[in-house]
């Protein structure tokens, strides 16, 4: 049963997720409510993984919480749930390709698509940002301002916006140099 809903679940997150993995983190919080698969602190860790993994991070997060929750399976099924929305939409258009390609309608379509979309990857980011630095499940337990921001992810992730301005370094540079922090700020 659990695998029918992993590919049902991924299955509608890739149909309505326009704009890439990042978008799908709205629809991943929905379902860390609505089922035990994984829990939204998870979210935080698969976005990491899926980031610094090769592969689309849509794909990359599906596997993961697929895995997680279903084991091989259940990650192949809900990779297939997430991109089978998407092969079939395309070969639709590819069929239908020369009708659309100057339609009027067709653009105003993905005109408007693009603030939405805009919205969900906010959204998204919004979510990791709670999670990430602000502590807010402590600040209501112990009611003091300073527990209400986690201070070693704060100045990492000042740290690391400086850095990232300043050089240009490749992205795994930077990844490498957040895990190595984040293991030292474990100790």
């Amino acid at each position: 049963m659990i695998y029918i809903k992993l590919f049902i679940e991924f299955f509608k997150i890739g149909l309505f997720s326009i704009g890439g993995g990042l978008a799908t983190l709205p629809f991943l919080y929905d379902l860390a409510n609505k089922y035990t698969w994984f829990d939204k602190e998870m979210i935080v860790n698969m976005v990491a993984v899926s980031e610094s993994t090769p592969g689309p991070i849509g794909v990359n997060m599906a596997t993961f919480a697929g895995f997680h929750s279903g084991g091989i399976f259940g990650g192949v099924l809900a990779t297939i749930g997430l991109v089978a929305p998407s092969i079939i939409i395309i070969i639709t258009i590819a069929h239908f390709l020369e009708k659309f390609k100057e339609s009027e309608y067709v653009k105003s379509v993905f005109y408007g698509l693009r603030p939405a979309v805009t919205g969900l990857i906010a959204a998204a980011g919004f979510e990791v940002l709670k999670i990430a630095i602000l502590n807010l499940d402590k600040f209501k337990e112990f009611g003091q301002i300073r527990n209400l921001i986690n201070m070693k992810a704060t100045i990492l992730l000042v740290i690391l916006l400086y850095l990232t301005n300043k050089y240009k370094k490749h992205p795994i540079v930077y990844i490498g140099l957040a895990a190595v922090i984040g293991v030292v700020f474990k100790f």
